[in-house]
């Protein structure tokens, strides 16, 4: 009896979990308007699937990010390899600390 029981509550305890996170509010809301829709779709988990991501970014949107993102990569390598080239350069040109300390 105790296995049974403590299976219970772990099911409790991941029934809270989903309850707190939102997850029970947001499949149930999807699975009302697809009970709802007059004109069932043809495959149920995909209406689901697109339901569900309905606040994430497109694909194509993503794509264009990752391009937005290899560009930006690649200039700030670059800018990185110029900043360290100017640096070098600039030390030729200042004093070092010990001839500083001699003035």
């Amino acid at each position: 009896m105790a296995g049974y029981r403590s299976s219970e509550s772990r099911r409790e305890q991941f029934r809270r979990y989903l309850e707190k996170s939102g997850v029970l509010d947001t499949l149930t809301s999807v699975l009302v308007a697809l009970y709802e829709e007059q004109d069932k779709p043809d495959n149920a988990l995909d209406y689901i699937k697109v339901h569900l991501t309905a606040g994430c970014p497109e694909p194509t949107d993503a794509e264009a990010l990752r391009t937005e993102l290899a560009d930006l990569q690649q200039k700030f390598n670059l800018l990185m390899e110029e900043n360290k080239e100017l640096r070098s350069r600039l030390l030729q040109y200042e004093p070092s600390p010990e001839e500083g300390a001699g003035l």
